[in-house]
C-alpha cells in the first residue's frame, strides 16, 4: 500500500492499478495523479460495465484508504448522504435531563456530534489522517439536478456546515471519485469543481489483457476468442446495450464454469443471457450469433 504524496508520476500510478488487476492508459492515469495530487473530485463518464466505479475499489486497495459509497438514486437527500440526527436518543436523553438540566445546557448536549449520524460525504471529511479515504460516488446521473447543489460544499472546500454544531472539515482531503453514465447532463458548477476522465469500451488487445488477468485460468487461445466475439458483438448497430467489460469477464467465468473451452453456437446461444441485459437485444440475436462467430477479426 502506497500514501499518494509518494506518487512519482502517471506511470506509477499505472503500475498500482495494474497491481490490483485494472488495466488503465496513460490519460486515465494521468488524471488520477492529478486528482490525488491536487486534491481535487475525479469525475468519470463512460459506458456502464467499463470500469469506473472498479476504479474507486482499487485506489482503495492500493492506498488502504476506506472505501466510503455513496450510491445516487433519484429522491436521494441530505439526510441520506451528509447526516441525520438519532432522534430517539435525542428525546431519551431531553427526558432524563429536563427537570435538572438548563434548557440551554440540555440543547447543546442534544445537539452536539455525539446524537450526529453521518452520512457517506460527512464520514468521508473525517477519515484517518494516515490513509486518505476514498469517497465513490456513484452514479450522480440518477440523483436529481437538486442533489449536486448539495455536494458543491463538499467538493470545494471538503467541508460540511451544521446549523447546530457548525462546520466540520476534512482532516485530510479524501480521494473522490464521481461516476456517470451521462443519462443526463451534469450542471457545469458540479464540472468545474472536477478533473474529468472518459472510460469508453477497450479495443481488443486491451480487453484481452483484462480478461488475462481477472480469469487468468482462462486458456490463452480462447480468451482471444471470447474477447473478439464480443467486440464483433459490440459493433452490431442495433443493440440497445451493448456488453461491457463486466459483462466480458462474467461471461467468461461461466463458460470456464461450463467447461466450455471453445465457442459454437450451442455455447453462445445457451448463455447469451451473460453477455446481453436487454429482452429486445437478446431476441434479436437469437438469430445472429451464429453469424458473428463466423465473421472475420
Amino acid at each position: 500500500m502506497m500514501d499518494t504524496e509518494t506518487w512519482k508520476g502517471p506511470e506509477q500510478v499505472q503500475e498500482l492499478l495494474a497491481a490490483q488487476s485494472y488495466i488503465a492508459d496513460l490519460s486515465l492515469a494521468t488524471a488520477i495523479f492529478l486528482s490525488a495530487r491536487l486534491g481535487k473530485p475525479l469525475l468519470v463518464e463512460g459506458e456502464p460495465g467499463c470500469g469506473k466505479t472498479e476504479i474507486a475499489k482499487v485506489l482503495s486497495a492500493a492506498t488502504g484508504g476506506e472505501l466510503i459509497r455513496l450510491q445516487c438514486f433519484e429522491g436521494l437527500d441530505s439526510r441520506s448522504a451528509l447526516y441525520d440526527w438519532d432522534y430517539p436518543r435525542q428525546l431519551l436523553m431531553i427526558r432524563m435531563h429536563e427537570r435538572d438540566t438548563a434548557t440551554e445546557t440540555l440543547e447543546k448536549q442534544v445537539f452536539s456530534e455525539r446524537f450526529l449520524q453521518r452520512g457517506p460525504l460527512l464520514r468521508a471529511l473525517g477519515g484517518d489522517a494516515a490513509h486518505r479515504p476514498v469517497l465513490l460516488i456513484d452514479e450522480v446521473d440518477r440523483a436529481d439536478e437538486e442533489f449536486e447543489g448539495l455536494l458543491l460544499e463538499v467538493l470545494s472546500d471538503f467541508q460540511i456546515t451544521v446549523p447546530e454544531i457548525g462546520t466540520l472539515r476534512a482532516t485530510r482531503p479524501p480521494l473522490v471519485v464521481i461516476t456517470s453514465n451521462r443519462t443526463r447532463t451534469l450542471s457545469d458548477a458540479l464540472k468545474r469543481r472536477c478533473l474529468y476522465a472518459y472510460v469508453d469500451y477497450p479495443d481488443a488487445e486491451k480487453e484481452l489483457t483484462i480478461l488475462r488477468r481477472r480469469v487468468p485460468s482462462l486458456d490463452a487461445a480462447f480468451a482471444r476468442q471470447v474477447v473478439g466475439f464480443v467486440q464483433r458483438l459490440r459493433r452490431e448497430p442495433d443493440l440497445a446495450k451493448r456488453p461491457g467489460v463486466a459483462e466480458t469477464l462474467d461471461w467468461a467465468a461461466a463458460l470456464l464454469t461450463l467447461r466450455i473451452d471453445a465457442l459454437d453456437p450451442a455455447a453462445v446461444a445457451t448463455t447469451l443471457g451473460f453477455l446481453i441485459k436487454d429482452a429486445d437485444d437478446l431476441e434479436l440475436l437469437r438469430s445472429r450469433h451464429a453469424a458473428l462467430l463466423e465473421s472475420p477479426e
